[in-house]
């Protein structure tokens, strides 16, 4: 008899039946409790079904950071189809190219935020009364498939996708449980967007576990945000650098709730260690640094006791992860020098979804090279070095400068545009476009074609303008030379 692949909602099944009144999910006044969220999950599944959506279908969530989010991530996953994670700020043709690329079958959507090109189905009155009337239509499938394409270059000409199973997910889990301290017996504030890996995953997790999951969506004040840790008694919270910087700019009085937290961890971008130290003094005295990557989960932590000692490092190789430093052969490269990083485990996607191209550069012999360089010690910590990409992160969100320097070049008055990352104190990286002019224009109308054409936080904080671009023998712009102008701000 073969052996059934446990499907991710499954647990939450059996939770309904053994935890059934615990708290869940928390947003504001509503709690759903096992029982109520199993039974949510379940009727939409089954409107899934009723849709005719069949196991392996992509599904699109363009959806803001609510409940509702989460009980389709959940929905999508029983129903045996695959979550596409949609960013909702994103403007109407971003969500229609990467729905398109993917082939989503169906994308959940805001009152009145159907986009062309696209199924979309409004999740409004209407649409909860039908999830009322759904039945489920035989049984659920098992987890023996893909469950998330979660999107890693954001919306470039050619996004990627790499497919995370049921199981790779899992994976996932057991790292944040061992290494992290999430669990049955904690009650984690998701405070950033659903949408981007972390929060997605983090909120996952916890409910898998078994404990119960706050959602406080962005944007809030520092003050409100200590306000819903002390009114739902938070013990796990999970922020980006940008938003630990201002707390840190906060008085004593403000932080005091936060500081009553079990466990602190950031991700997404790599803390000064003078900022370690004043997070773990002003904030939250268990203070972990997560390194990461959306391809592969978790690589590395960096914990409390670890900062002390090696306060450039990201931490030593999470639970299940092989950590690895090569040379451009793929060679070893022996301890303290530096080259390319590259892991391995059982939570690594297989490769981008439909793009062998790509999945060929960055996954070799089941090893995943992330593009980041750095070094090992001889105890096993790693310590970054740089980027191989030109990938900005901008407050913990991946944006890649091609798409925003073809924005610039539609221009007509633009003839060519190169786009940088720029060292920021808040955000850990601004934008900075170095523009060659044509004819006449200035950085304000440029920023506002950025505003207007792509999502608001991929717009550059400055243009400016250059007779000519730096360039090696090849033609090539050399972008380095670019941000060796660039003071930090």
């Amino acid at each position: 008899m073969t052996r059934r692949i446990p499907n991710l909602a499954d647990q939450i099944a059996l939770h309904g039946r053994q935890r059934p009144t615990q708290a869940a999910l928390i947003q504001g006044e509503r709690t759903l409790d096992f029982r109520q969220l199993d039974r949510e999950i379940t009727q939409r599944a089954a409107w899934l079904q009723s849709r005719g959506v069949q196991p392996g279908a992509v599904i699109g969530l363009a959806l803001k950071d609510h409940i509702e989010h989460v009980l389709m991530l959940f929905a999508v996953a029983r129903a045996g189809a695959v979550v596409l994670p949609v960013d909702c700020r994103w403007k109407p043709f971003e969500k229609q190219r990467v729905t398109a690329h993917f082939g989503a079958a169906l994308t959940m959507v805001e009152p009145e935020g159907a986009f062309e090109g696209q199924d979309c189905q409004e999740i409004d009155a209407a649409w909860l009364e039908a999830v009322a009337r759904a039945k489920p239509q035989g049984e659920f499938p098992d987890g023996d498939r893909g469950l998330v394409m979660s999107l890693s270059s954001g919306t470039t000409g050619r996004p990627k996708g790499p497919m995370l199973s049921h199981q790779r997910l899992i994976n996932r889990f057991y790292t944040q449980w061992a290494d992290l301290g999430f669990g049955s017996r904690e009650r984690y504030v998701n405070a950033t967007p659903l949408y981007f890996g972390g929060g997605r995953t983090f909120t996952l997790s916890t409910l898998y576990a078994g404990g119960t999951v706050v959602l406080c969506p962005p944007p809030y004040s520092p003050e409100e945000l200590a306000a819903e840790v002390a009114r739902s008694e938070g013990s796990i919270m999970f922020l980006v650098p940008t938003l630990l910087r201002r707390l840190l700019d906060c008085d004593a009085a403000t932080l005091a709730p936060l500081r009553r937290l079990k466990t602190l961890i950031s991700s997404g971008s790599a803390l000064a260690p003078e900022e370690r130290s004043q997070i773990r003094e002003k904030i939250c005295a268990n203070f972990y640094e997560y390194y990461a990557s959306t391809e592969g989960g978790g690589v590395s932590v960096l914990s409390p006791a670890d900062q002390l000692r090696y306060a450039d490092s990201v931490g030593r190789p999470a639970l299940g992860v092989e950590v690895s430093v090569v040379d451009d052969r793929h060679r070893p490269v022996p301890a303290g020098t530096t080259g390319r990083i590259r892991y391995r485990s059982g939570s690594v996607a297989e490769g981008f979804h439909s793009d062998p191209e790509a999945s060929k550069e960055a996954f070799v012999d089941g090893w995943f090279y992330p593009g980041d360089l750095g070094a090992m010690n001889d105890e096993g910590y790693v310590f970054l070095k740089g980027r191989s990409k030109d990938m900005i992160i901008r407050g913990g969100v991946n944006i890649y400068p091609q798409e925003i320097e073809a924005t610039l070049m539609n221009h007509p008055a633009v003839a060519e545009a190169a786009v940088v990352g720029w060292p920021s104190r808040q955000f850990n990286e601004e934008i900075a476009a170095f523009v060659i002019r044509k004819a006449e224009v200035d950085s304000a109308t440029l920023i506002a074609l950025c505003r207007e054409a792509l999502a608001p936080y991929k717009a550059p904080r400055e243009i400016f303008f250059v007779d000519e671009l730096p360039r090696n023998s090849l033609g090539k712009v050399v972008k380095a030379q670019l941000s060796e102008q660039l003071q930090p701000v």
